[in-house]
């Protein structure tokens, strides 16, 4: 498989996986609390990650590299982290599909902002009145998945 099969296979686990995370998160956080879930999560992920990184690369230089890189870089885990804690409180108050939806919803807008506009360094992509109606209708299947 090449790399973009690779990467677009990754992309769709991802996507089941994130719908199967807010069912956990929701079940978890209402067990133990919200931030309890959220951390002890995060100590999952750190452990996952470090033992993915030592696999792959023998060593732990990256993180060196890491420091050394702008600081603005280092809000993804900052994203990651509310992501995290957002899914765990809605899920069991909106559902899955509802949280799903609006996390989906969220970050398609947001693409279109950064491609827009070119946002981190990316390059720009013009926001086509065919994306625009795309988002909108997107937002209001989000919004109707939240009737219950």
């Amino acid at each position: 498989m090449s790399g973009s099969g690779v990467a677009a296979s990754m992309a769709l686990v991802a996507g089941v996986l994130g719908s199967v995370q807010v069912a956990i998160m929701g079940r978890f956080g209402d067990r133990i609390g919200s931030f309890e879930a959220l951390a002890f999560s995060t100590v999952v992920t750190a452990v996952v990650a470090a033992a993915a990184l030592l696999l792959t690369r023998q060593s732990f230089d990256g993180f060196d590299a890491a420091i050394r890189s702008p600081a603005w870089l280092w809000l993804g885990g900052v994203c990651g982290a509310f992501i995290v804690l957002s899914v765990t409180v809605a899920g069991p108050r909106i559902g899955t599909a509802g949280t799903i939806a609006l996390l989906i919803t969220g970050q398609l807008a947001m693409g279109a902002a950064i491609d827009r506009f070119g946002l981190f360094g990316l390059d720009r992509i013009p926001l086509s009145s065919t994306r625009v109606v795309g988002l909108l209708l997107l937002a209001v299947g989000a919004a109707l998945t939240l009737r219950k």
